[in-house]
């Protein structure tokens, strides 16, 4: 197991977890391109729900990686692993703006009065907005400079990505119509994902309870 800490902290890696991350996306670009040529022939009778879709999953699924990335780290001991949930972090946000960019354009069609109906008045669409709303300070405060200006206060701020996570897998419990076994599995790990913090919370604090030798 040592050689997986000088293979984490390669420089070489950080490149192709990039492009690994925004594999995804360019997939999608693709279809999209074969849908220009031959419509209905890539992503269904409906295009723009598909597109909206799948930059959806993949936004709720780097946001879990992110989530994961700390958890591993303390089961490891493999502190290398950090260097990449900024990355990780950064493509979850923006998988999940370009998911409401894509609503607007191909589902609202950019029309103000429908936006605001459907913010009002669909639950799924408010609480996915308020995940969305919650993430927008975690990116703009992702980078070093600004941990270092918030200190503490940085720590507070980026536990928002919790309930953010949780409206956001509620939004996707709520848009699925029938197989319900991805959700589950993502309310499972996150559950996991959140007992792990308790009991390493825990532990931290019967560490610091015990008498110095």
């Amino acid at each position: 197991m040592a050689w997986i800490s000088p293979a984490i902290s390669d420089p070489r890696l950080k490149p192709l977890v990039f492009l690994l991350l925004g594999l995804p996306l360019l997939l999608l670009g693709y279809d999209l391109a074969g849908e220009l040529q031959a419509p209905g022939s890539r992503l269904g009778a409906d295009p723009g729900k598909a597109v909206v879709l799948v930059l959806g999953e993949w936004g709720i699924r780097m946001l879990l990686l992110t989530l994961a990335i700390s958890s591993l780290r303390r089961l490891t001991g493999q502190a290398a692993v950090m260097r990449y949930r900024r990355m990780v972090g950064l493509y979850a946000f923006a998988y999940l703006l370009l998911h409401f960019l894509a609503y607007l354009v191909f589902l609202a069609g950019l029309e103000g009065r429908q936006i605001i109906q459907d913010l009002s008045e669909r639950p799924y669409i408010t609480v996915g907005f308020l995940a969305l709303l919650l993430l927008v300070p975690l990116a703009i405060t992702s980078t070093g400079g600004w941990r270092r200006r918030l200190g503490r206060r940085w720590v507070r701020l980026h536990r928002a990505i919790y309930p953010a996570f949780a409206l956001g897998l509620l939004h996707y419990f709520w848009l699925t119509k029938d197989g319900y076994g991805e959700n589950v599995l993502y309310l499972v790990l996150f559950a996991l994902l959140m007992m792990e913090r308790i009991m390493n919370r825990r532990r931290s604090g019967r560490r610091s309870l015990q008498p110095e030798t």
